[in-house]
């Protein structure tokens, strides 16, 4: 049972060891720390962690990054944000759905989960958590069906998916400029705004692969999860068949990281439509990276 879900991006810049003294956007942390305290609030059973990795596997709860990995000067070992050396940091040996995880060997977390493990340790959250990576090839159907079992069982479970948007907004940016990115990111904001899961489950993986966008099979982790037999968030009602955006009503415009009005909702407003209730607490693209943080919960019923 699905009672909250989070999204956060997982840039290497979120790790406070690897960006030295200066405080590389701050408010991008400050809406990550906020989305998992909320998740936190919800008294969830377990967390499970969800982020693209190079292959699907289930990893050991107690692994943490290794930040040596993305910075030469830091410690080669895997430290938890506390200071804690865990002292087991390898996948636990199976994949979500019973095989064996390919790919995935000894050594530190995969990036995405690893900051999904160490926002969890920043917020002081010691329950039981489960880390699952999502392989950057798999297939929609596969995302899908990985969410369907982890919104199974009785446990109050809240979902932490971990994963950006394109890379590719600016000429400044990681894949250098494509004219495709803006309008791709616009749909994963307009789904995320409208509760209207759905559509993520409509994005195509060759573009989001050309477009360097991590986080589609996380979030389409997260569709299978709320949109599986019609059940919801906390085993409410689904949304409509999968449903995608209607032709743009949610936006008016089109731009949205830069600050566009949306129609229906307020910019950092929770979402009006579907039968998630969400609110955005970040949206930007810094360093030509699209990076959105939002707070996932099921509507209150009369």
């Amino acid at each position: 049972m699905i009672v909250a879900a989070a999204l956060c991006a997982s840039p290497p810049l979120l790790h406070p060891a690897l960006t030295g003294r200066d405080t590389v956007v701050p408010e991008l942390r400050a809406a990550s720390a906020e989305a998992v305290g909320r998740l936190l609030r919800e008294d969830p059973e377990v967390i499970v962690v969800v982020g693209p990795a190079p292959a699907t596997g289930e990893w050991d709860p107690d692994g943490r990054l290794d930040q040596a990995a993305f910075a030469p000067g830091a410690a080669s070992r895997d430290v938890a944000a506390n200071g804690a050396v865990p002292s087991d940091a390898v996948p636990s040996g199976t994949a979500p759905s019973g095989t064996a995880p390919s790919g995935a060997g000894r050594g530190s977390l995969p990036l995405s989960l690893g900051l999904g493990a160490m926002l969890l340790d920043q917020a002081g959250y010691r329950g039981p958590r489960r880390l699952i990576a999502v392989g950057q090839a798999e297939p929609t159907d596969a995302c899908a069906v990985l969410g369907a079992e982890l919104a199974t069982g009785a446990l109050r479970t809240a979902l932490l998916v971990m994963g950006d948007g394109s890379a590719r907004r600016t000429l400044k940016a990681p894949g250098h400029l494509d004219p495709r990115a803006e309008p791709f990111d616009a749909r994963v904001e307009q789904a995320i705004r409208a509760g209207r899961l759905g559509a993520l489950l409509e994005l195509d993986e060759a573009l989001a692969r050309d477009l360097m966008a991590t986080g589609r099979p996380a979030w389409q982790v997260l569709a299978g999860a709320v949109l599986d037999g019609g059940a919801g968030l906390d085993g409410g009602a689904g949304l409509d068949g999968g449903a995608g955006l209607d032709g743009g009503d949610v936006l008016d415009g089109g731009d949205v990281l830069d600050g566009a009005a949306l129609d229906g909702a307020a910019l950092n407003g929770p979402g009006s439509d579907g039968a998630i209730a969400t609110e955005v607490l970040y949206c930007d693209d810094p360093f030509g990276v699209a990076y959105l943080v939002a707070c996932l919960r099921p509507r209150l019923r009369s």
